[in-house]
């Protein structure tokens, strides 16, 4: 099944792109930072959510994991 077609999936998506952006960007800010615009501004506005909601993003990748773990 894809996971645009199951919540619980594409919530799991969401969630790797944002961490997985926030991780980049304090790596190698320049790879981030120069697409600020466009489909590729996905990733920036990615980063940005991580920055800025961290304890909750957090809070729902542990609550995801939980999820995942005791299905």
């Amino acid at each position: 099944m894809s996971a645009l077609f199951n919540f619980q999936s594409l919530l799991l998506v969401i969630l790797l792109l944002i961490c997985t952006c926030t991780y980049v960007r304090a790596l190698a800010p320049r790879l981030i930072d120069r697409n600020k615009e466009g489909f590729l501004g996905l990733f920036f506005m990615s980063a940005r959510v991580g920055e800025r909601l961290s304890p909750y993003v957090s809070l729902a990748c542990i609550v995801m994991a939980a999820t995942i773990l005791l299905q």
